[in-house]
């Protein structure tokens, strides 16, 4: 059974000021999307899920089913903050969304074998595709996930602030904490995250999540167990949101599943702000040149 990729597609690019799913860096108009997929595909997933928001649901599936869906099965689950979850009947009101935990709930009609997630703002590159391929093809099981691992140096913006999932692994590569840390960058040559008004030095070789989870269908279940006293918790918190390394570092701290790091060291290209744009066309023009990449993913 081929696994399964879930593109986490429904944010609402607050920082970079527009719809950064759909925004052009490639040589033929190709989204950090389309790469994603086209990664995906030669690494041997079998099916594409995309959570979106429903009022963009039509302009992502007009633009990614005449590119995709003669090669690849492409679904679509939506993520919205009242989306119904089993066991609780009165979600607070709120706009903001859930988070990312949340976002891969959604697609639990649509997954029933192993499965990967990303973001859909984030290029991950061929290897971490193979790497966690491989994975849930050989090694995944109900006790046994992963997370692939990079170099928080790596993966910062040179225009502001990022979200990493900051984690340690033992000798075994195998995960040890995982801690969602929402405001880190790079001042005065040393690399900070905000905790309330204050500034925490962070090691920049530390490993981090790039939000790249490989997982078993059981990990439904288990999130919206979560969630349900996640919401009972943060009732009335309108700015609490259910990251994926909270879950994750629940499921291991209760001893439920272990969690194997897949080493990259590859260098991050996304499109947090709109600075980061002329960078990563950029770089995929060099992988362009490089024959990494065809001139066109479609032809």
């Amino acid at each position: 059974m081929k696994p399964t990729l879930v593109i986490l597609a429904a944010g609402m690019g607050s920082r970079y000021g527009g719809l950064k799913q759909a925004d052009k860096v490639g040589p033929s108009g190709e989204t950090i999307i389309d790469y994603s997929i086209y990664d995906a595909i030669r690494s041997g997933f079998g099916k594409i899920v995309l959570i979106v928001r429903q009022n963009i649901l039509e302009e992502m599936k007009n633009l990614f089913d005449p590119r995709w869906g003669d090669k690849i099965d492409i679904e679509y689950a939506i993520q919205e903050v009242d989306v119904p979850v089993e066991g609780i009947d009165d979600l607070p009101e709120r706009t903001k969304p859930w988070g990312t935990a949340h976002a891969v709930m959604v697609a639990k009609q649509n997954v029933n074998e192993p499965f990967a997630v990303i973001n859909a703002d984030d290029f991950y590159g061929a290897e971490a595709f193979d790497t966690m391929h491989d994975f849930l093809s050989q090694e995944a099981n109900d006790k046994t996930y992963a997370m692939v691992g990079y170099i928080l140096k790596n993966t910062l913006s040179d225009h502001g602030f990022v979200s990493r999932g900051v984690s340690e692994a033992d000798s075994n590569n195998i995960l040890q904490s995982v801690v969602e840390r929402t405001h880190i960058e790079r001042i005065d040559g040393k690399v900070y995250f905000k905790d309330g008004d204050n500034l925490v030095e962070l090691d920049e070789d530390c490993y981090v999540s790039m939000n790249f989870w490989g997982f078993m269908p059981k990990f439904f279940s288990q999130a919206e167990k979560q969630f349900r006293q996640f919401v009972e918790d943060n009732y009335t918190n309108e700015k609490a949101e259910y990251y994926i390394p909270f879950a994750v570092e629940n499921l291991m701290r209760d001893g439920e599943v272990e969690v194997k790091v897949l080493e990259c060291n590859a260098k991050w290209m996304g499109v947090t702000y709109k600075e980061d744009k002329p960078v990563v066309v950029e770089k995929i023009k060099a992988l362009v040149d490089q024959g990494v990449y065809p001139t066109s993913l479609f032809n």
